[in-house]
């Protein structure tokens, strides 16, 4: 199994980044694919998550309305459209997998892209 994330870099404040999640090894189109960011000496937080039909989205109130979270069953990848970048959106950014049966266990883990917004 493997999440391999990328996408990530160094953009200026109010710019734009897109963030791209490869799985492989299993069933991509059963599983929840969500995002996770995790700021320097901060705990790991919830971004975004969509359902295998992408019906369904969820969003972290600090990203609703700047971030898009959207998938491509036919390419197993899971994307992150990052709009209207602050600083305070720093991070490694992960994916991760849950399958829909048990939504809230994190089955699979990617290892992170840096996302770095200069102010």
């Amino acid at each position: 199994v493997q999440l391999q994330a990328s996408g990530g870099g160094l953009v200026q404040a109010g710019g734009s980044l897109r963030l791209s999640c490869a799985a492989s090894g299993f069933t991509f189109s059963t599983y929840i694919m969500s995002w996770f960011r995790r700021a320097s000496g901060k705990e790991r937080e919830f971004v975004a998550s969509i359902r295998w039909s992408a019906s369904s989205t969820y969003y972290a109130d600090s990203v609703k309305g700047r971030f898009t979270i959207s998938r491509d069953n036919a390419k197993n990848t899971v994307y992150l459209q990052m709009n209207s970048l602050k600083s305070e959106d720093t991070a490694v950014y992960s994916c991760a997998a849950a399958p829909h049966s048990r939504p809230n266990e994190y089955s699979y883990w990617g290892q992170g892209t840096q996302v770095t917004v200069s102010s």
